[in-house]
């Protein structure tokens, strides 16, 4: 590792300490004192942020054994016995599916854009609110702005190099996304290691199938270090500052998926595969995603559906305490933007890429969509920050509440069935065919 990504890691590392509840006031004054930072002296700093005390007025309690977590939950996730035929499940598993990928698909063009970017986008081609795939600008004016000039002439040139397109009327398959690449990865660790599968399985499976490259923030750190001979929980925390950031929530759908009706046993195995790279709110939102989606097979009531999600996942924690905001705040206003405006008010300090932003988006898209597949992704795309991420979520949940069947064409029939990965061996996978394997290990788990 070089001077410079050194320095960006203990950097990154005080915001995460300071996020975490530690005193790093010390530690900051010292790094201003250093004009020209060596090796040695970025060690110290990190050494010396681990150090760092609790600050006393931090009241949220997050711990990160299952064990711990599971005392700290509000109550105990219940398990429902399922109304369902076989077909319906699969259905459900079919719609979870395509949901995830349309949803990531609509956000992908404007990853790690803002809302009023993304409303600038709209407006300029005359389809704000959105209500389909974003649409290309042929006739872009001359005086849009700089960076949506620049966005679109990428998308373009990707578009005519490898004819897979992101954009309205160019859509012929689910293009490339870390989000979906996850979904399929967690679904070979389950049909190769079962339902027992531990942490460093799907460590494993990542160093067996995942290219180096095509993995990011945490989940590169993680990679590092089972490549540098560190095993889990020293994977999740050795020069790894993004370890609450939203890559384990990315990855919880298929957990969800395979224990419909069961949230809890979701949340455990999201807990397991989670480890792995993240803690404490990292973790959280891979276990409170996996049992919306568990919970997403046996009620379409949203609101009962986030609930659920809140009963995996300890109840002093920051995510929690995010949730239940968003829960307050969509009561009490009936425009969403209303809402959007609290989350980033309150909320709008993480990264763009944290868990509890993306999260508390993810739970107001779904209140405020009522149960609509288009209104629901729509919402949470053009909430903005980490859009593909979000959209996937909030279009999975949808998908398994709706079914395959349900779902509304214009979203689905672009995919054309198939989906482009970068795991090795999925590539220009036919989607029905990954849920009908997701199916049948959805079946051994409705008996336990």
């Amino acid at each position: 590792m070089n001077l410079r990504e050194l320095k960006s890691i203990v950097l990154d590392e005080v915001v995460q300490r300071r996020e975490e509840g530690y005193d790093t006031s010390r530690v900051e004054e010292w790094l201003l004192k250093i004009e020209e930072s060596s090796k040695s002296d970025l060690e110290r700093v990190l050494k010396d942020l681990e150090a760092c005390p609790l600050r006393s007025e931090f009241h949220y309690v997050e711990p990160l054994d299952f064990n711990s977590i599971v005392s700290e939950r509000p109550r105990r996730p219940e398990k429902i016995e399922l109304a369902l035929s076989d077909r319906e499940v699969l259905d459900k598993i079919y719609g979870g599916w395509l949901g995830r990928c349309a949803g990531c698909l609509l956000g992908k063009p404007v990853e790690g854009l803002n809302h009023e970017q993304i409303e600038v986008w709209l407006r300029t081609a005359d389809a704000y609110p959105l209500d389909d795939y974003f649409p290309p600008i042929y006739d872009m004016p001359s005086d849009a702005p700089r960076w949506l000039k620049d966005r679109l002439s990428h998308i373009d040139a990707t578009f005519k190099k490898t004819d897979i397109g992101v954009l309205r009327g160019q859509i012929s398959r689910m293009a490339r996304d870390d989000d979906i690449d996850y979904t399929i990865l967690n679904l070979h660790v389950s049909e190769n290691y079962g339902l027992e599968f531990t942490t460093m399985n799907v460590g494993e499976a990542w160093l067996t199938l995942l290219p180096y490259w095509q993995v990011y923030t945490a989940e590169r750190a993680a990679y590092r270090n089972l490549v540098n001979g560190l095993t889990p929980p020293e994977t999740a925390t050795y020069m790894n500052p993004y370890r609450e950031w939203i890559g384990a929530q990315i990855r919880a759908d298929m957990w969800g998926y395979i224990a419909p009706g069961n949230p809890g046993l979701a949340a455990e195995l999201a807990y397991r595969d989670a480890r792995l790279s993240h803690v404490k709110n990292g973790i959280y939102g891979e276990m409170f995603v996996s049992a919306m989606v568990s919970a997403a097979f046996t009620t379409d009531d949203v609101r009962d559906i986030v609930y659920t999600g809140l009963s995996v996942i300890p109840r002093r924690s920051r995510l929690a305490e995010a949730v239940m905001d968003v829960l307050k705040w969509t009561a009490e206003f009936g425009d969403w933007r209303d809402t959007l405006n609290r989350i980033y008010g309150k909320y709008g300090h993480y990264h763009p890429v944290h868990t509890i932003n993306n999260a508390a988006i993810v739970v107001m898209a779904l209140l405020y969509g009522g149960g609509d597949y288009g209104k629901s992704i729509t919402l949470s795309v053009m909430c903005g920050l980490d859009t593909d991420c979000n959209g996937a979520t909030v279009g999975s949940i949808l998908g398994v509440i709706l079914g395959a069947k349900a779902l509304p064409e214009k979203w689905i029939k672009p995919l054309n069935d198939t989906v482009e990965s970068y795991v090795i061996g999925y590539n220009n996978s036919r989607i029905s065919r990954l849920a009908e394997r997701t199916f049948k290990i959805a079946g051994k788990t409705v008996k336990i």
